[in-house]
């Protein structure tokens, strides 16, 4: 089976699944051994899987990403790590240059490269300025060789077509989109698509919530096991709750079936067919599910098929708005339970794990 592509710039072709690895940050969830996620990195790099997502505010996932690359130094050759600049909320008021050039050389060593294939970068609070002027002084390193090529990651259409009228070259812009969270298709697709600009796409199952495991199954009861659990249960509601929920799984099962295929493929095949799409993010843990990650590059979705999705989402009352920007929202949910100071020197936001996710549509 053959692994697909996509050039993204002259030497840099990543298969269209990349390797997402916030399951594997400290604080994310239980604690996985480190020998277990090299080996893992392993296997995905021999299938064929080159494409790895990480971020310096991922607590301990460059390092593990460098480790990778010391023990399997011809594998790591192969590897297009994609990584972000995510400067901490309270940083930003005071964000220096000097700051943004130690952000990059503290990846550039944790990564053990000596120079960083794709810096995304993301800004918490657009109300507080520098947005644009740090993108410029991610642009000056990368004219002076230690980034390779610059991307952006949560920012709107206003916020993005900021940074390109000030002369910012990107490559990449990563997003939340998927069958439950079509926000891209409110004007950002159509941007990047006048720019040049790609789409890196994660949340493509929700954070395995797009899987048979929960075609039929009740709302899961918090405390959640993680991070990711709450953040895709609360777009859940926003789609429009549970049993519309449950009405998705039941048409992707019936076309899994048709294909004899899986739902998370089917959901990660019709972010993957969408226009500007460079490749979906899949956060597998471990290499347990790289079989059904390969799936994907198996599936071939009809017009019948996409029409279907197209009708159940239709249907749905939200998310609404520009991309990320009930994130952003300081008095909403999605944003308290965000963790905004991960770097060194930040305090972590307080997360709670057992939010009442069902008051979302109550409020309504």
């Amino acid at each position: 089976m053959s692994v697909e592509t996509t050039a993204l710039a002259p030497g840099y072709t990543i298969s269209r699944v990349a390797k997402g690895n916030w399951q594997l940050a400290a604080k994310h969830g239980a604690p996985y051994s480190q020998d277990d996620a090299i080996e893992d990195m392993r296997r995905f790099v021999e299938s064929g899987i080159n494409a790895f997502d990480c971020a310096d505010h991922y607590v301990g996932v460059e390092e593990t990403i460098g480790r990778f690359r010391r023990r399997y130094p011809e594998l790591g050759k192969r590897v297009h790590v994609s990584t972000k600049y995510t400067p901490d909320l309270g940083l930003l008021p005071t964000l220096k240059r000097s700051d943004v050039e130690a952000a990059v050389d503290t990846s550039l060593r944790r990564l053990g490269v000596e120079r960083l294939d794709l810096v995304q970068f993301h800004w918490w609070d657009y109300e507080i300025p520098g947005c644009v002027q740090a993108m410029q002084w991610l642009q000056d390193f990368r004219k002076a060789g230690k980034i390779a090529h610059l991307g952006t990651t949560n920012f709107n259409v206003t916020r993005l077509r900021e940074v390109l009228d000030a002369g910012v070259t990107l490559l990449t812009n990563q997003l939340q989109y998927s069958l439950l969270d079509l926000r891209p298709e409110n004007g950002m697709v159509a941007l990047c698509r006048e720019n040049g600009v790609r789409l890196f796409c994660y949340g493509t199952i929700a954070g395995g919530f797009l899987s048979g495991r929960w075609l039929g199954q009740p709302s899961p009861t918090p405390p959640y096991g993680n991070r990711s659990l709450i953040k895709y249960r609360l777009i859940i509601e926003e789609f429009g709750g549970w049993e519309a929920f449950q009405k998705l799984l039941r048409v992707g099962a019936q076309i899994a079936k048709k294909h004899d295929s899986t739902i998370a493929a089917v959901a990660a095949r019709f972010v993957l067919d969408k226009p500007q799409v460079a490749a979906v993010l899949v956060g597998a843990r471990d290499s347990r599910h790289l079989r059904e990650t390969l799936a994907i590059f198996r599936l071939e979705l009809d017009p019948d098929d996409h029409q279907r999705l197209d009708a159940i989402t239709s249907e749905a009352p939200g998310p609404k708005g520009d991309c990320y920007d009930l994130e952003r929202d300081k008095d909403s949910i999605h944003a308290k339970i965000m963790h905004m100071n991960q770097n060194i020197g930040g305090a972590p936001a307080h997360i709670d794990m057992a939010p009442d996710v069902t008051s979302l549509r109550k409020a309504q």
